[in-house]
């Protein structure tokens, strides 16, 4: 297709062709947000009507597990997806008909969707819904400030307490770490302060630029990016980067904040050459090997030679034996291997770094034993989800030899994901088989009991947001 479908087409052709696949873009769209909210409704309930509502994973993460698995990503986002889709359905169902005709993209609906959020009386709903969809063709060619604007601009005219971001500047700190445009080995770090603290702030990352010899090679400006980065992991000065081992300032002081990064062989053995001083010059490697930031991605090799000479610790992950160990936990060097191998949560479509899961017994234990073919990485939304939700109705995973996971959802649909490790580096990550599982016991029926409860509800606490927001803009400003 992308050969020479388009080859002998004119250029208005070709113009009418994308605009009519974005159309179709927009009713597809459509179309997957219409069965998400017929699927929250049959399975999220009247909290009257179920008992589950309290529960750490209720009902609600239970429609997210699924949505995430079919679209391949994370929990959040499905749960994003599933607000949006509640909101066509119930709230906006004019700009919801015109969504289906492909009259707007999927790109003004969210936006229509999160900026009418507060609107609590329906009335008021019901004649923005019909204003915005006789207007919302207009909107595409709009920035996304000014598209936010122009609704905005509509519902002050009905409900002046519903508009987003009416609060003072106060209420609006926020600091926010990566995005999703980062280039590769940085990660945009961005917020609003209040001005004492970040009068403090710029103070102290100066002072700390400053303290570095004359021969450091980085920019000012690089500099005190480096020094948000030491006072983050506890150090209290900048260390130089001059190279030269009698500077006064040399080494920063130590921290106990660790950040793992894995990589291949031959991207240590590239880097520990280019940390070491070279008499002539070296041919360059055919192969320099992969490293990885956990919960970040794929690093640069240059970058590997500074952490090494700033002190990073190499450490050589071993493949564990056939033997299975005796206890519940995992020692400290099968649960490195398990999480070195699988870098990330294994659940499909989900992101949250190994570091930061669950080690969890795909057979439970004791009946499955502790071993690195029965032990994979599960964030705690997940591994509420296996343990709570599981059973022949619910969540069902096996786990392969070398660590690929099968899981099964509750709808009957599979999903394979595979370690991290297998995914950047190509790494052999199979272990010992393990003889065929026993017969499991069922899950018992008292098992929701033992859940960790919520304080309240979702829909109780998704209300008191409205509620509090709502509160905020009707606060006169204290200026």
């Amino acid at each position: 297709m992308f050969g020479s479908q388009f080859a002998d087409v004119d250029d208005a052709a070709l113009v009418a062709a994308i605009a009519e696949s974005t159309r179709a873009e927009a009713q597809a769209a459509a179309r997957r947000l219409a069965a998400t909210a017929e699927f929250v409704r049959r399975k999220v309930r009247d909290p009257d009507e179920d008992g589950h509502d309290r529960c750490a994973f209720d009902p609600w993460d239970s429609v997210a597990a699924e949505v995430a698995a079919a679209m391949t990503v994370g929990h959040r986002r499905a749960s994003g997806q599933m607000r949006i889709a509640q909101a066509l359905r119930e709230r906006l169902p004019q700009v919801a008909a015109l969504f289906e005709r492909g009259g707007i993209s999927a790109r003004i609906v969210s936006t229509i969707t999160w900026r009418t959020q507060l609107i609590e009386d329906a009335d008021a709903l019901a004649l923005i819904d019909a204003v915005l969809a006789q207007r919302a063709s207009r909107l595409g060619p709009l920035s996304e400030q000014r598209l936010e604007s122009a609704i905005d601009a509509l519902v002050l005219r009905f409900d002046p307490l519903a508009v987003r971001n009416t609060e003072t500047a106060t209420r609006t700190r926020d600091f926010n770490v990566g995005d999703v445009d980062d280039p590769t080995a940085t990660t945009s770090v961005w917020g609003k302060l209040l001005a004492t603290d970040a009068a403090v702030l710029k103070r102290r990352l100066d002072e700390m630029a400053n303290g570095v010899c004359d021969d450091d090679p980085r920019s000012l400006a690089e500099r005190r990016a480096d020094a948000l980065g030491a006072l983050a992991a506890g150090q209290d000065r900048l260390g130089c980067a001059c190279g030269s081992p009698t500077c006064d300032a040399a080494g920063p002081k130590t921290s106990n904040v660790v950040v793992h990064v894995v990589a291949d062989q031959s991207a240590i053995d590239a880097a520990g050459d280019a940390v070491e001083p070279a008499d002539k010059p070296r041919v360059a490697s055919e192969r320099r090997g992969t490293a990885v930031l956990l919960g970040r991605g794929a690093l640069p090799p240059s970058l590997l030679p500074s952490l090494i000479r700033g002190g990073a610790k190499v450490r050589p992950v071993a493949k564990p034996g056939s033997d299975a160990e005796p206890g519940y936990h995992p020692s400290a060097a099968l649960a490195l291997f398990v999480r070195v191998r699988d870098m990330y949560c294994r659940a499909p479509g989900c992101d949250v770094p190994a570091e930061l899961c669950d080690i969890d017994h795909t057979i439970p234990w004791p009946l499955g034993p502790t071993h690195p073919s029965n032990l994979k990485c599960l964030c705690r939304k997940n591994h509420l989800m296996k343990t709570f939700r599981g059973g022949p109705d619910g969540w069902r995973d096996v786990q392969l030899p070398d660590g690929t996971v099968i899981w099964t959802s509750p709808s009957g649909h599979t999903y394979t994901t595979r370690p991290g490790s297998m995914v950047f580096f190509d790494w052999d990550t199979t272990t010992a088989d393990l003889p065929p599982p026993p017969l499991v016991s069922p899950p018992r029926p008292d098992r929701m009991a033992k859940m960790p409860k919520r304080k309240r509800t979702r829909a109780a606490e998704f209300a008191a947001r409205i509620r509090a927001e709502r509160m905020r803009n009707a606060a006169p400003t204290p200026f």
